[in-house]
């Protein structure tokens, strides 16, 4: 009897990465559009074209994905910012620098606007957001000490104060173009925009 040949046939290896990149940028858009309570595995599988079971298993459940995209998008802010190469000894480019990345991952703003509204008290990454603030409050501080920055306001509010100057055009887009009578995505609106946010920024800290 012959026996019959087989043909070896290299079996593909899942893309696990890939997977979990599609996942979380499903995640991530679900979550900018819904909320962490308004969404569901179920939408974020569907939306990512890949099987719920799989979400789960790479994830774990809602809240602890909720917490990797919102830890994720912000360690994006602070990795942004730093590779622009400014920092907190120019108010104004780190401002500017903020707002920038504002502009280009909107998405960013719904997701915080969705945490700030969730009646829970969760907060995501509490611990590693605090030190990364308190961090930035400190050098802040530092730069008071320094005589560089206006020591007559609080560091903490001031840090704050930064953060929504750069942050809120792109928060509430609506009432900007009311305000201003133009539309966002103007070029020459949006360069005004942060040239605004740069020089305020540096009046706000400049030293009395």
């Amino acid at each position: 009897m012959r026996l019959r040949r087989f043909r070896y046939r290299p079996v593909m290896a899942w893309d696990t990465e890939g997977t979990r990149r599609r996942l979380r940028e499903a995640a991530t858009a679900e979550f900018a559009e819904r909320g962490r309570e308004g969404t569901t595995m179920s939408r974020i599988a569907a939306r990512a074209g890949i099987n719920k079971e799989r979400l789960y298993s790479y994830f774990g459940d809602k809240d602890a994905l909720w917490d990797l995209v919102l830890a994720d998008q912000l360690e994006q802010l602070a990795a942004g910012v730093r590779a622009t190469g400014t920092g907190l000894d120019d108010l104004g480019a780190f401002a500017g620098a903020t707002f920038d990345h504002h502009a280009e991952h909107p998405w960013l703003a719904r997701l915080l606007q969705w945490e700030g509204l969730d009646g829970t008290g969760h907060v995501a990454a509490r611990a590693e957001r605090g030190r990364h603030y308190r961090e930035k409050v400190e050098r802040v501080a530092a730069a008071q000490r320094a005589g560089t920055v206006d020591d007559g306001v609080d560091p903490a509010h001031l840090v704050f104060a930064l953060i929504a100057l750069a942050a809120w055009w792109h928060t509430v887009p609506q009432l900007a173009s009311m305000l201003t009578g133009a539309a966002p995505d103007d070029p020459a609106e949006r360069a005004a925009r942060r040239a605004f946010v740069v020089e305020a920024a540096r009046r706000l800290g400049a030293p009395r």
